[in-house]
Order: structure tokens, then sequence, then C-alpha cells
């Protein structure tokens, strides 16, 4: 599937959210006043090109039938996460994991761990990993669990600071705990839940 303009995925992502709230879809004016616009022009124009992209469709000629398409529901899987040493994490092949009925919020997204190295943090192989976005990393908690690219790849890791350093401590006492400097850690996500047994074993 095409991928989104900043534009386009802010109206795709409050679209997706107002319909499965309201189970019907916004009017324009809804939409112009979301996205603080003034005039419809740039609604009609961000719309058309979902369609085109196949994200969402709509009736022709009738108000409010504008649907998300099916493949695009759940959040996304980008791929695995080491809970082991590091690994590279995102994948252009996304697949999507449904998790209705959860408090989850845009932007939230899916990793599937490979290895060990947070068993004492309940987090085993083969587990869904739900995380979200941190937008200042100064905000993280010591202790949380952080999906953290260094330079090898990332890793899901305990979060702590020491100085200028950042540790990315596991929860398995077979793993080393790993520092660097914080200017070399991105903080790609924080842990928001943990799914086990949705891929087949």
């Amino acid at each position: 599937m095409e991928a989104l303009t900043e534009a386009q995925q802010e109206l795709y992502d409050w679209l997706v959210d107002y319909i499965r709230e309201h189970q019907h879809s916004p009017s324009i004016r809804q939409m112009m006043r979301a996205m603080g616009l003034k005039s419809p022009a740039p609604i009609q124009s961000r719309l058309d090109h979902l369609r085109k992209k196949g994200y969402i469709d709509w009736s022709e000629g009738q108000a409010r039938t504008i649907r998300i398409l099916q493949e695009t529901s759940g959040i996304p899987i980008y791929g695995t996460i080491a809970a082991g040493y590091v690994n590279d994490v995102f994948t252009d092949d996304v697949q999507r994991l449904n998790l209705a009925g959860l408090p989850l919020k845009t932007g939230d997204y899916a990793l599937q761990v490979t290895g060990d190295s947070m068993v004492g943090a309940m987090i085993q192989d083969g587990d869904i990993v739900i995380m979200r976005p941190v937008k200042d990393p100064q905000s993280i908690r010591e202790g949380t669990i952080v999906a953290a690219r260094v330079e090898d790849g990332t890793t899901l890791k305990h979060f702590h600071r020491s100085g200028n350093h950042v540790k990315l401590t596991p929860a398995n006492p077979n793993y080393p705990i790993q520092e660097f400097p914080a200017a070399q850690v991105d903080i790609q996500g924080k842990l928001v839940a943990v799914w086990r047994g949705f891929f087949d074993s």
C-alpha cells in the first residue's frame, strides 16, 4: 500500500478514531475543524488521495459514507525486535494486529519479540509487544521498557539514565547490561502491552 504524506496520515488517523468511536463517518465540516482548516478544498484533496491509495472508500453522491478499508484495521506490526542483543527491526512488509477494545492510541505499533532477555518481565520469545512512540525522551521514567535503537540495531530493554549515558538493562541475568552515550540511543517507543499467542507456534 502506498505511503501517506504527513497531512494525509493525520486525516486518516483521525478518521479511523472517529469512525471507530461513532460508527459512522464525519462531515466535511467536522474534518475541517479537526484539521484546523477553514476551507473544504484541502480536506477533499486529502480524501481523494486516501481513496486513490486504497485507504478509504465511499459511496458516490451520498453523505457520511466514508469507510476504512478492511486491510488497514488494527495496529501495524513493523517487524521484529531483539530481546537478546540487537537486530534490524523495521520492515516494509507490514501486517496488522486487531486489538479492538484495548485503550490504544493512534500511532501505536507492534513488534514481534525474538530472544529471551526480557523473560523476567514476562516477555517471551514470540510475544507481540505493543509500543507507543515517545515524543520527549527526557520524559521516560527510569526502568520503563523501551524499544531502543543503537548503532547495531534495535533492542527491547529496561531504560536507565546514568549521567550522560543510557543503560539498557535486560530482565534475564544471562545477558549483560548495555551502556551507550545518550546521544547514540534513539528511543523509538515505550511498552504499552504484551500480546501472547497471536502467531501459531
